[in-house]
């Protein structure tokens, strides 16, 4: 039985889609313990929860502007720079 299953699915041609379930996984993963952990809304423990709503202004900026908000603000939203730069200058 595991090796009927391990032939079907352990081909090179299922490795894409391993890792496109891996990365989606990945990301999903890294996002609920990020919002566990340092989200200021989420509360997990008894007391926490029993304080209600909190005016933490200054906590919820500090997870809204992160280190990677704060790398691609003043960048073009482009992937490839350097060609579109090359198409569009008219040299």
């Amino acid at each position: 039985m595991s090796s009927a299953v391990a032939q079907r699915w352990l081909r090179p041609e299922a490795y894409p889609l391993f890792i496109a379930v891996g990365a989606a996984v990945g990301i999903c993963g890294f996002t609920l313990v990020r919002n566990i952990c340092i989200n200021p809304e989420v509360r997990v423990t008894k007391e926490n929860r029993a304080a209600g709503v909190l005016d933490n202004h200054e906590e919820g900026e500090k997870y809204k502007e992160h280190y990677l908000r704060k790398l691609v603000r003043n960048k073009t939203p482009e992937i490839m720079p350097a060609i579109n730069k090359f198409f569009t200058d008219p040299n």
